[in-house]
């Protein structure tokens, strides 16, 4: 066949937008060429999977061949999209089965020796995946536990190049690589704290109490050594559990931080950016990549802000005012 399809993820903030790419292979001057609005990391993907291919006993034709990334108009960034084309690429002169090509979803950046390494944001390119009515996905293997988060999605966790080609029924030896790990510089999310932990501080365990049950903004003054941010980090635990949806919103947003996500923690989220971060720390933002801020990580879960002295944040979290004292004294009954 001269022509070949398969689908790709492109991240559009935190949404996934699914792409098909298509690969046709011409009777012209050897050459390898991407089109369809790639970014300049995408671009590269040209080498890339040139040198992947090469190394995984599956050397691509040698003939002019144009790789399409449709929709032309939706931009397309990273390094996730280097199995895709190369699966589309090589279909286009081989054995694999091309509906099982056609049907799946590939999801992964490539060494030069074959291997697939992990990339951030596979949790929502693969609910992206499911929701278009996909249920095939290819990912590294380091993103394997992350992709089977999602229900009813046939996943491969693929080591290399040509696990792939023979999960599609190419004919070609599988070497037995070591898997490339994502590198996690998170700590991973800890059990929410215990409230009833908290010995004296009755009008702030009410208070806490009541910003949980109304889904109130909680205002906290008072000395250093108080107690505010020990207080502050219990209130994860008298919230509600997170229900499906939103436990997995909060791991799309920590994938999309690159952050290694295992399971789906059904712990409201609890973030304490150090009050000297900037506005962009805060709300987050980047260069086409999105990269969540502590606003977004704290999603479905608790922000608190630790003594600010910023008017406008104070009045964005002003609802309940509570005095923290540094000296507990029992009330009188």
């Amino acid at each position: 066949m001269s022509v070949a399809r398969t689908w790709a993820v492109a991240l559009v903030g935190a949404e996934g937008e699914c792409v098909e790419v298509e690969a046709d292979l011409s009777q012209q001057t050897p050459e390898f060429r991407i089109i369809g609005l790639p970014d300049k990391a995408l671009g590269e993907a040209v080498q890339r999977v040139h040198n992947a291919c090469a190394n995984s006993a599956t050397p691509l034709p040698r003939r002019r061949l144009t790789v399409n990334l449709s929709p032309a108009s939706l931009p397309k960034q990273g390094s996730g999209f280097d199995v895709a084309i190369a699966i589309a690429s090589l279909a286009t002169e081989s054995t694999m089965d091309a509906a099982s090509v056609a049907s799946a979803v590939h999801i992964g950046e490539l060494g030069l020796d074959g291997r697939l390494r992990p990339v951030p944001g596979v949790l929502p390119a693969v609910v992206a995946a499911r929701r278009a009515g996909h249920r095939r996905v290819v990912v590294p293997f380091a993103n394997g536990p992350e992709a089977e988060l999602v229900e009813g999605v046939d996943v491969l966790a693929a080591l290399n190049l040509a696990q792939v080609v023979a999960w599609h029924g190419g004919d070609v030896e599988v070497p037995d690589d070591q898997p490339v790990f994502l590198a996690d510089e998170e700590e991973p999310p800890r059990a929410a704290l215990d409230l009833a932990e908290v010995i004296g501080q009755r009008d702030a365990v009410d208070a806490l109490i009541v910003a949980a049950a109304g889904g109130h903004h909680l205002l906290m003054c008072g000395p250093p050594g108080a107690g505010k941010t020990m207080l502050a980090r219990r209130l994860p635990g008298i919230l509600p559990e997170l229900d499906d949806r939103a436990a997995l919103a909060s791991a799309s947003i920590r994938s999309l931080a690159g952050a290694r996500v295992v399971e789906l923690s059904r712990t409201p989220p609890f973030e304490a950016p150090h009050h000297s971060a900037s506005i962009a720390a805060l709300v987050g933002g980047g260069t086409r990549v999105v990269r969540p801020g502590a606003i977004a990580r704290a999603s479905e879960g608790v922000l608190f802000l630790d003594e600010s002295k910023d008017p406008k944040i104070t009045r964005m979290c002003m609802s309940i005012d509570v005095d923290i004292q540094s000296d507990y004294r029992p009330r009188p009954e």
